[in-house]
């Protein structure tokens, strides 16, 4: 399984690693940072985005899912000072479901879901922390950091690699509810827009419509009208990331609260009434049971913050 080369300089030397059903379809950046232990996360992404990793001797990006079979070439990387231990805290978040395969947490907004970009650690990170003897916690999907709602864990390889199948396929329902600046036309619309990632000059990662990005497609219907804003549902055909605030900001409903995509003065001005998350919520999920394949639904009310500013709507106070 392992190949190495010397190298004298390095905190380890060059490996080739052939992957096998354990690893199959994580991705190459969970993977190395699963193999390269004490290595810093921005050491590993570098390595990646330079070329250094390789998979079967060509280029990848950090989203790449390993295969059964491919080569991936590990570079010599250098690992923290040893005197400067990452502590990550352990942290419990409220259990919508679980069994011995599964996991379905309501994160609450402001938490990452995992650690990189800046981010120490995130709720992977925590969990593992909190719950020392789990033999297996992997992501199933991703939320971004101000998202509150429904998050899967899976808790045995068969079941991460059961879920990736189901979300790549569209055989689950993931529904969200978003409060946006105006008034909403249709009660029910298809938006399908092509989205691209792309760089900002100071290195943000970010995302916009571009017809010759990855087709993208959100159901969003109407919720409730408050003149000035709608409560909308947004439903997801695809995976993209930002994709929903990207589909609503681009047909001229941006999300409030959206630091990336949103009307700064509408953030502004919703902070001062106390309101400083963005309002998008994972509410409600349906998805095959990874491994028995039954239909299961999970559902995570607004949170108590989202509910208060609906009421001040309904109120005409804000």
């Amino acid at each position: 399984m392992w190949k190495q080369t010397s190298d004298n300089n390095s905190s380890f030397s060059v490996r080739v690693v052939k992957i096998d059903v354990d690893s199959e379809d994580q991705r190459i950046d969970n993977f190395l940072i699963r193999v390269c232990k004490g290595v810093p996360k921005s050491h590993l992404y570098k390595a990646i985005r330079s070329g250094q990793v390789r998979v079967n001797k060509g280029r990848v990006q950090a989203e790449y899912r390993l295969q059964v079979g491919d080569q991936v070439r590990i570079p010599p990387l250098r690992t923290a000072e040893p005197d400067a231990p990452r502590k990550v805290p352990g942290a419990e978040f409220p259990v919508v479901y679980e069994d011995d395969a599964l996991l379905v947490i309501d994160k609450p907004a402001g938490v990452a879901v995992h650690g990189g970009s800046g981010v120490s650690f995130g709720v992977i990170e925590q969990l593992r922390s909190a719950r020392p003897e789990a033999r297996f916690l992997e992501l199933a999907h991703r939320l971004d950091k101000e998202t509150s709602g429904l998050l899967m864990i899976a808790k045995k390889r068969t079941a991460l690699v059961a879920l990736h199948e189901i979300m790549r396929e569209s055989k689950g329902r993931k529904q969200y509810l978003a409060l946006v600046c105006g008034d909403w036309v249709n009660d029910r619309q298809h938006v399908k827009l092509p989205l691209t990632k792309y760089l900002t000059p100071d290195g943000e990662r970010r995302v916009r419509v571009d017809k010759e990005g990855r087709f993208a497609h959100t159901i969003v219907t109407c919720v409730q009208r408050f003149g000035k804003y709608t409560l909308v549902g947004a439903e997801l055909r695809t995976g993209r990331t930002h994709q929903i605030r990207v589909h609503l900001a681009s047909s001229g409903f941006p999300i409030v609260g959206d630091e990336k995509y949103g009307k700064d003065e509408v953030r502004e001005y919703f902070a001062r009434q106390g309101f400083n998350r963005m309002f998008l919520h994972a509410h409600r999920l349906q998805v095959p049971h990874p491994i028995s394949g039954e239909i299961m639904e999970f559902e995570a009310p607004l949170p108590a913050a989202c509910l208060h500013v609906l009421k001040k709507l309904e109120a005409q106070q804000i």
